[in-house]
């Protein structure tokens, strides 16, 4: 039976330690595993990438296979085909997909067509490659994940909603603070909640970035303004007092990490100071996307 990688919850909790723990080994071996011998796989990207295109072109290269980069411009999508029927003309010469898109539900349409593993590069509700990456980054920082506080400040876009979830998921304790009116979707937290009831994970909402981050262990910030909202200029007025600065750091645990998933826009969510300042930790977070999108592809493909 095929399995998809659209939202972080499609792993168990076992199988997210499993993934990032196997990453952190091919990490130190990056062509030990050779799951994708003989294989091609579809890189569909309607969205500008740097990190998800790279990472995945060379992972499916180190595993053995051939990654094949496809641009919405440059497919019948973009003259109306349905995605369904994209899909399942792509069965009959790809062994999996990974897509960067706008819409989640066209993600899950895809998959529902497609007859192998489409892993999810990121669509407007949800993240999950980001997030695997980011767990592993800070399994490798503090040697656990048990009892970690996470803090998210910022808008509540798509990469919020994938931590709210993978703390349900995980038993962590994730609190996202956003101005009011930005908060995560509903859905979400509807996801994340139900989680928490069986992992023992806290999620706290709120519009003060220094309740969110008191004494926590990492604060992660991300752009205000996301993909495809570049004329909403004005959003950016709302998040004055959500800048991740070294006042914000002070009411944090004194081990406390900061984390970007990147592009960064210095002196709007994050000052350079702090960037600077902790960069060795995000640009691990940047390398860590080709280790743990290596040993997802490898547990689906298993």
């Amino acid at each position: 039976m095929k399995r998809d990688f659209l939202n972080i919850s499609d792993l168990t909790k076992e199988e997210v330690l499993e993934v990032i723990k196997y990453a952190g080994k091919l990490k130190k071996d990056r062509f030990s595993d050779q799951s994708l011998k003989g294989k091609s796989i579809g890189l569909i990207f309607m969205k500008p990438s740097t990190r998800t295109r790279l990472s995945f072109e060379v992972g499916v290269y180190q595993m053995g296979g051939q990654p094949l980069y496809i641009t919405g411009s440059s497919t019948q999508l973009s003259r109306g085909e349905d995605i369904k029927d994209t899909g399942r003309v792509m069965s009959r010469y790809l062994d999996g997909i990974v897509i960067r898109t706008y819409s989640h539900s066209e993600t899950e349409q895809l998959a529902k067509y497609f007859d192998g593993p489409v892993i999810n590069a990121l669509t407007d509700y949800l993240h999950p490659c980001q997030i695997l990456a980011d767990l592993q980054t800070i399994y490798e920082r503090f040697g656990t994940l048990k009892g970690i506080k996470i803090a998210y400040i910022g808008d509540g876009n798509n990469v919020a909603n994938t931590w709210l979830i993978a703390g349900g998921l995980m038993g962590l304790n994730v609190n996202v603070a956003t101005p009011e009116g930005y908060e995560p979707s509903g859905k979400a937290v509807y996801e994340a909640v139900n989680l928490c009831k069986n992992s023992g994970g806290k999620i706290l909402l709120t519009n003060d970035p220094v309740e969110a981050v008191k004494d926590t262990d990492v604060i992660y910030t991300d752009v205000w303004v996301s993909m495809g909202q570049e004329g909403e200029k004005e959003k950016k007025e709302h998040f004055r007092g959500f800048t991740v600065d070294r006042e914000l750091l002070r009411h944090a645990s004194k081990k406390a990490i900061v984390m970007h998933c990147l592009p960064a826009h210095k002196g709007e969510e994050i000052t350079e100071e702090l960037f600077e300042q902790f960069s060795d930790v995000i640009f691990e977070q940047a390398e860590n996307r080709l280790h743990a999108q290596k040993a997802l592809m490898s547990l689906l493909f298993k």
